[in-house]
């Protein structure tokens, strides 16, 4: 017996040893990820327009949302299973309408951005500084992103530096499209290029060519993408009306009845998602924050 004891703390001694050779990854990426959503969910909520509010904020009134439509659901139909259901879906409620806002907001400056490039072309090419072209934009730029230049003039006017005026814009725009517009503006303010007017015409042809074919692609799909949306709501719009029947829940409260759920709502999200990445044109990723 005392042998044995002694053969085992040997064979953790020499498996601690060994293991030490190969220290474990750090758990980072976890965190990236979840620093990226909310990044993400921050950058949907400025494109939507919600100043007052950030992710946080959303994230505590989606879970807010749930647990009322939880009870609601609870309270209305009295089984749990189907009131579980309808709670998560009220919970991704805000995050979804948030999307939704963002999504057609990137999509109306999609034909905006190549009118704002060439606005600082033009000012460029009279002989105006970069930050007073950009300062002009707040007048005679684009009504739907005046708001954001006109702070960016207040912001260069009490501090008088533009590389943090910038750094601000970009937080206020929340676009990839503004991001490559205005650190081709830092690079030309710090080195000095001479191609900038070479470089915003390309970036103004650029931004047409692909906000005209994204808008022929998305008109011939949208169809088939609203159709799919529509068949993914339909089974729980007709288990929402089967709520006001009490006789015909009960068959839902039966062990078979929280399996034919849970396989119900895992075949509806994994259809919105490969209809999503199927359907749906990719979206440039802010790589320059």
């Amino acid at each position: 017996m005392e042998g044995a004891l002694w053969g085992l703390t040997l064979g953790v001694g020499l498996a601690c040893i060994w293991w030490s050779f190969w220290p474990r990854e750090p758990s980072a990426p976890s965190r990236t990820g979840r620093r990226r959503m909310i990044e993400r969910l921050a950058d949907e909520i400025t494109l939507a327009g919600l100043k007052s509010i950030g992710p946080w904020t959303v994230l505590g009134m989606s879970a807010g949302l749930g647990v009322i439509v939880l009870v609601l659901g609870f309270a209305i139909t009295r089984v749990l299973p189907i009131s579980l259901c309808f709670a998560v879906m009220g919970a991704w409620t805000p995050v979804a309408v948030i999307r939704a806002r963002a999504r057609k907001r990137r999509t109306r400056l999609r034909d905006v951005w190549p009118e704002v490039v060439d606005h600082v072309h033009s000012a460029v090419r009279a002989g105006l500084a970069l930050p007073e072209a950009l300062v002009q934009l707040g007048d005679r730029g684009p009504e739907s992103l005046r708001p954001q230049f006109v702070e960016f003039g207040h912001d260069y006017r009490a501090t008088g530096r533009f590389s943090d005026s910038l750094d601000r814009l970009k937080d206020r725009l929340a676009d990839p499209v503004s991001d490559r517009l205005v650190e081709a503006l830092r690079l030309a303010r710090d080195v000095g290029g001479t191609d900038l007017g070479r470089v915003l015409s390309t970036l103004s042809t650029f931004l047409r060519a692909d906000a005209r074919a994204r808008a022929e692609l998305e008109a011939r799909q949208s169809w088939t993408v609203n159709a799919a949306r529509l068949a993914m709501v339909a089974p729980w719009a007709v288990l929402a009306m089967l709520a006001t029947r009490g006789s015909t829940l009960t068959a839902y409260s039966t062990p078979t009845g929280v399996g034919i759920l849970m396989v119900g709502g895992a075949l509806t999200i994994v259809a919105y998602r490969l209809m999503i990445v199927i359907g749906r044109l990719p979206e440039e990723r802010r790589v320059l924050r």
